[in-house]
């Protein structure tokens, strides 16, 4: 049976850090990769486990694969401090392991905690997310945001759930989406995408129509409704700063084109 090690990456965790490891106690191992955390973080982290490493924050992607090459096992199981391994989930993969694994790698649904109740509704849900792979055959990718991992192999899914606890209020939640969006509309600048006036403005309501009326915001009530409203949100946001990055481009070559002139006079 292959052995499993948990790995978590984390920077000023301090509040969730405990239980997101006390839900992978199961594992072989548990690897944390700590990017000097002003908080109690790697103190909390090594109650847990003695393999806590502090390291520069070199990108999401970039942690999370050093993180399970210092594991000790080649299956990784990559935790966010913000999750919780269900006990269903627990044994959904000491069966799978135990079986012989038969993918590379292995999705597993996630659902959110959100304004008091399990979302499972909108683009929320199921969210599946490949976190479950041979790191033989996968590593992450993904430059600055919605990171991913990558598999040589076939994929198979999971049933048992991710518990994720993404946002403690809205307040929170408009920070995340603030930051988010200058990482998404950043990485699509260098991407080559563009945006105009049919992005900014016909994308928005489309998002807010899939959320709330075709992915079931609707049945959420007033939480389906800030949700699928907040997710049309974020939409309009990451093509606006997309918009003014493509500005602040061409406004720079103007400039460094006047420059030039003026030097050849």
């Amino acid at each position: 049976m292959p052995k499993l090690s948990v790995t978590v990456i984390t920077k000023n965790e301090a509040a969730d850090i405990a239980e997101a490891l006390e839900s992978a106690a199961w594992a072989d191992e548990i690897v944390v990769v700590d990017s000097a955390s002003a908080d109690d973080t790697v103190a909390i982290a090594r109650r847990y486990t003695d393999r806590v490493i502090v390291r520069e924050w070199p990108g999401y992607s970039a942690q999370k694969n050093y993180a399970a090459a210092a594991a000790s096992h080649d299956w990784i199981l990559s935790l966010d401090a913000d999750e919780r391994i269900t006990p269903v989930l627990a044994d959904e993969i000491r069966a799978t392991l135990a079986a012989g694994p038969a993918e590379a790698g292995y999705r597993v649904p996630r659902v959110t905690w959100h304004l008091g109740r399990w979302i499972r509704t909108t683009d929320w849900y199921p969210d599946y997310q490949l976190r479950l792979y041979d790191r033989r055959s996968g590593q992450w990718t993904g430059r600055y945001v919605h990171e991913s991992v990558a598999v040589a192999g076939r994929v198979g899914e999971l049933h048992g759930e991710l518990e994720h606890f993404a946002y403690r209020d809205i307040a929170d939640h408009l920070e995340t989406i603030d930051r988010y969006t200058t990482f998404a509309a950043r990485q699509m600048h260098e991407g080559g995408r563009r945006a105009g006036l049919l992005q900014i403005g016909g994308h928005p309501p489309l998002a807010f129509a899939r959320n709330y009326l075709l992915r079931g915001g609707i049945r959420d009530g007033i939480p389906g409704f800030i949700i699928s409203a907040l997710n049309a949100y974020y939409v309009f946001l990451k093509f606006a700063k997309l918009w003014e990055l493509q500005v602040s481009a061409r406004l720079n070559h103007e400039d460094t084109k006047v420059a030039k002139e003026h030097e050849k006079r």
